[in-house]
């Protein structure tokens, strides 16, 4: 049984789960288990070219910023478990925990993070009644948000980036991600509001 599974390999899942990392050896964080499976194929940052981030070198490509990302998780905070070359196919609430259904596996969860695209090919079976037109997106590009409130569409069940309601930028849709982190963050701390910051 996972704590949290993290479902989407992009900006806003790769971003929360690098804060949710930082995280893991703080005493109210010592048996807390994280993952993330980083399908990042129909990532929007496949074709993505980065000229106006902050902190990015001009000329950045989304592509590379996808597998610098996973090797950054994976060198700071080993403990959170990776899962690649998978794809969600349903989400299954049981009220006291989460059925994740992939094409290989199925994994049990407390709460999940869902941080995939806002397209409306989206196709994870039980999601389908909290999908609604996208709030912040032209009609015409038919997309789709999971309708919430602060990150929270029901118990345990967060949503990060586009999908969440935002606009498509690299800058909104990381700090989405790294905001529904330092929720569970808080919730893990009793509460108590909690942020990883990195001091010299």
């Amino acid at each position: 049984m996972l704590d949290t599974l993290i479902v989407g390999g992009g900006a806003a899942g790769l971003s929360c789960a690098l804060v949710l990392g930082s995280g893991l050896n703080k005493p109210f964080a010592k048996s807390k288990s994280v993952a993330i499976i980083t399908h990042q194929k129909t990532s929007h940052l496949q074709n993505a070219l980065f000229n106006n981030v902050l902190g990015l070198e001009p000329g950045t490509l989304g592509r590379d910023l996808l597998e610098s990302g996973k090797k950054q998780l994976k060198h700071l905070y080993p403990e959170v478990l990776q899962v690649e070359k998978e794809k969600v196919i349903s989400i299954t609430n049981f009220k006291t925990y989460f059925e994740v259904k992939t094409n290989k596996n199925t994994y049990k969860t407390m709460r999940v993070v869902v941080a995939v695209g806002y397209t409306s090919l989206i196709n994870i079976n039980g999601l389908e009644s909290y999908l609604e037109p996208h709030p912040q997106a032209a009609i015409e590009k038919d997309r789709v948000w999971l309708k919430n409130e602060n990150h929270l569409v029901a118990k345990n069940l967060y949503v990060a980036g586009t999908l969440a309601g935002g606009r498509s930028q690299f800058a909104i849709a990381s700090g989405s991600g790294a905001q529904v982190a330092t929720d569970i963050l808080t919730f893990w701390n009793n509460g108590k509001h909690t942020k990883i910051h990195d001091k010299v």
